[in-house]
């Protein structure tokens, strides 16, 4: 039995390439993928995004923007750990605001919701713009179809590190190798 994965994507349409997550997400729901494995659109609903986590998920997968000082465009897989304790961004936040937490006080709350250890990669895209507006810019729309790529690749891993690779997702094998893993 293979461990299920989410694919969250999550960011907030109207401000850009935030809209990235959500983008990548769309594409991937129209794909054919193993029945272990969810793709939602989470867009700014991170409350609901932790409650999901907290659903023993083996593997989860955030799709958002990662402003990391590169070209806008440039992707980057991130291995997120959870924050230890009560430090950190969740220790700081006075009121939950349900609909706007970012990935690291999703994580964060995790533990307040006795979620179990789930893996949390995230797939960044170096944002060139997060004004106003529902479009996403020209090299973050020109990334969109190398993250499905990436997405795709980290799907079939899971589920070959389970021991399930012949129910894996077909992954082109373009993407993933091509970009910067970093542990958060």
């Amino acid at each position: 039995m293979t461990g299920r994965v989410l694919v969250a994507g999550v960011g907030n349409i109207f401000l850009g390439d935030d809209g990235f997550g959500v983008e990548v997400a769309k594409r991937l729901a129209a794909t054919d993928l193993p029945g272990w494995v969810q793709v939602a659109d989470y867009g700014i609903s991170g409350m609901h995004l932790a409650y999901d986590l907290a659903d023993s998920y083996q593997t989860a997968i955030l799709i958002d923007t990662a402003q990391r000082g590169e070209k806008p465009g440039t992707l980057t897989v991130i291995e997120a750990a959870r924050p230890a304790g009560p430090a950190g961004p969740l220790a700081e936040t006075r009121l939950f605001d349900a609909h706007g937490m970012q990935p690291d006080v999703v994580l964060g709350v995790l533990d307040m919701l006795g979620a179990s250890s789930t893996r949390v990669l995230v797939v960044g895209c170096e944002p060139a713009s997060l004004d106003y507006g529902m479009e996403l810019s020209e090299p973050v729309a020109g990334a969109v179809d190398a993250a499905v790529r990436i997405v795709m690749d980290l799907i079939a891993k899971a589920g070959a590190a389970d021991g399930s690779a012949a129910d894996t997702a077909e992954s082109s094998g373009e993407g993933a190798p091509h970009v910067p893993r970093h542990t958060r």
